[in-house]
């Protein structure tokens, strides 16, 4: 199953800056690791914003939330989520 997913990113101000930068090599390492998988399919920033636009391709409602409440900045985020489904006009 696909899902359209939007993480929008909100790390504390009084957050110790070597604890974020730890956080976000945690969370550059397991993205990277669910794309190499083929469960985090699609990557966009949002420009402008500390935010992104991502598709994940999990077997389940339950598989996607196991994967996205992992992510080390998922503390920090607040995330929406839209299940996607083949369109009839699409070619692909």
């Amino acid at each position: 199953m696909l899902f359209l997913v939007r993480m929008d990113v909100n790390i504390p101000h009084d957050l110790p800056a070597e604890q974020a930068e730890a956080i976000k090599a945690r969370e550059k390492a397991y993205a990277q690791q669910l794309q190499r998988e083929g469960h985090w399919r699609h990557l966009w920033r949002v420009a402008g914003e500390y935010a992104n636009y991502s598709v994940f391709d999990a077997a389940s409602n339950d598989e996607l939330h196991g994967l996205l409440s992992q992510l080390p900045l998922f503390p920090f985020m607040k995330i929406q989520v839209t299940p996607l489904a083949q369109h009839p006009s699409a070619i692909a």
